[in-house]
């Protein structure tokens, strides 16, 4: 409260953000890129829960498989490391979920995604050519057929949204306590060098956000 009775203005909210790069900024980037893949995988394993149980027991055969890729893409990039990348690692699974199967799961996951990401060879048929015969055995002509591979099942999704939700906790705890590591050290920063830093375009709230 003021000396004439009104209340101080509250402090302007921070408007300003610039970008770190640092080895701690990068593993945040990780972190969080990480987490909205498990995210990811969690939307598409929703969807699919709904779309397996339609009422008439015929669900979109198109729309499962292309949200199925896309959950299995998601949840292998979690675990894909490159230079310098943090991924996720089979002892961080052992350790947040440690009972059950949860390694046969995970590799089981990893080859449905070499499966369904393969660059040369159709995940959705099997296709082979035969030769027919008229009634003397004689060759006749020349028959394409084709094996229809499996749409993934209810279990299946549901065991993969298990993992990606249970892993989701174990990466918004790492991302927390980094986000706390980084600004420690940035508490004793001297303005000007924030200020010589890079600004980040920060894009407006919606309305209703």
């Amino acid at each position: 409260m003021t000396g004439n009775g009104v209340p101080p203005e509250p402090p302007e909210p921070s408007t300003v953000v610039r970008r770190l790069e640092t080895a701690r900024s990068s593993s945040l980037v990780d972190l969080a890129e990480t987490f909205e893949d498990l995210q990811m995988v969690l939307r598409c394993c929703e969807r699919l829960v709904a779309e397996l149980s339609t009422g008439d027991g015929k669900p979109d055969d198109v729309l499962v498989e292309a949200v199925w890729t896309m959950a299995l893409l998601s949840y292998a990039r979690c675990f894909s490391a490159g230079e310098g990348r943090v991924a996720l690692t089979e002892e961080d699974l052992t350790a947040t979920l440690p009972s059950g199967d949860v390694l046969e799961w995970h590799t089981l996951l990893l080859r449905l995604r070499d499966h369904h990401s393969d660059p040369v060879a159709n995940p959705r048929e099997r296709f082979s050519v035969g030769v027919t015969q008229d009634a003397s055995g004689a060759a006749s002509g020349v028959a394409v057929t084709s094996a229809r591979q499996p749409l993934v099942d209810d279990l299946t999704v549901r065991q993969t949204g298990a993992i990606a939700y249970a892993l989701s906790g174990l990466v918004n705890d790492r991302i927390d306590a980094r986000q706390k590591e980084i600004f420690e050290e940035l508490k004793s920063t001297p303005t000007a060098d924030l200020e010589n830093l890079v600004p980040l375009d920060i894009a407006e709230p919606t309305a209703g956000s």
